[in-house]
């Protein structure tokens, strides 16, 4: 079944054309990477998915559902959540109101508990600083908290931005870990991600974007042996 769909997606970022007749699927259960170089469109595409950039024209259906008009709280309650490149963690608050945070829609006091365990099974080091202020954890701490908060609103969908940027290579095998485990409990997830390897790795399918356009497509292991994308990504 076919979860998000963007037909014909034209978006600028300033004064900048920054996606062009983008079309692409993501499927339930599926983990479909994005890659592309830098000002390929990537992070613009995830935030017009999350209402945080406003398309020109075409359509963002999630379930059947047009986002393009809804604001971004309320993508969030359809089901659709994203952890941004950066981090974004809340600084001057605690890990736990950080996640308590994430869950700011909800009302399913058991659910909400039920989620928090969950995040705490896969992220055992927050558990370790539930109290302590987000702005003090290491970058792969608060990466960590960083989508574990997303996983607080209860996604179906997890749009992920670079979540390996700046980590340490034992940080990075540690992270993919989790986003794979994530995927095997039944969230389907669009990565963005700098890694290649690592994510076509993980991955079920993948696309490659170029100057705001969709270059490439297709299943994930084809696209590590395709010569064009190891040339441009794989360094060979």
């Amino acid at each position: 079944m076919t979860l998000l769909e963007l037909r014909d997606l034209h978006a600028r970022y300033g004064e900048q054309q920054a996606l062009h007749a983008v079309s692409l699927t993501v499927d339930e259960g599926e983990l479909v990477v994005l890659r592309g170089g830098a000002g390929a469109g990537k992070t613009t595409l995830l935030r017009a998915i999350s209402g945080l950039v406003r398309p020109r024209s075409g359509a963002i259906l999630f379930e059947g559902k047009d986002l393009v008009k809804l604001p971004p709280e309320e993508i969030v309650g359809l089901g659709l959540s994203h952890a941004p490149e950066g981090r974004r963690v809340f600084a001057n608050l605690t890990v736990a109101d950080n996640l308590d945070l994430g869950a700011y829609r909800r009302r399913d006091r058991a659910g909400i508990a039920r989620d928090l365990e969950s995040v705490w099974q896969l992220f055992p080091r927050l558990l370790e600083r539930r109290g302590q202020l987000a702005g003090t954890l290491s970058g792969g701490e608060q990466q960590m908290l960083a989508i574990g908060r997303a996983l607080m609103a209860a996604p179906r969908l997890l749009l992920l931005d670079e979540p390996s940027l700046g980590l340490a290579p034992l940080l990075v095998r540690e992270i993919f870990r989790t986003i794979r485990e994530i995927n095997r409990r039944g969230v389907t997830i669009l990565l963005v991600e700098q890694n290649a390897h690592m994510a076509l790795g993980a991955a079920t399918r993948g696309y490659v974007l170029e100057t705001g356009r969709v270059r490439l497509s297709d299943r994930a292991e084809a696209l590590l042996a395709n010569d064009e994308v190891r040339r441009a990504y794989l360094g060979g």
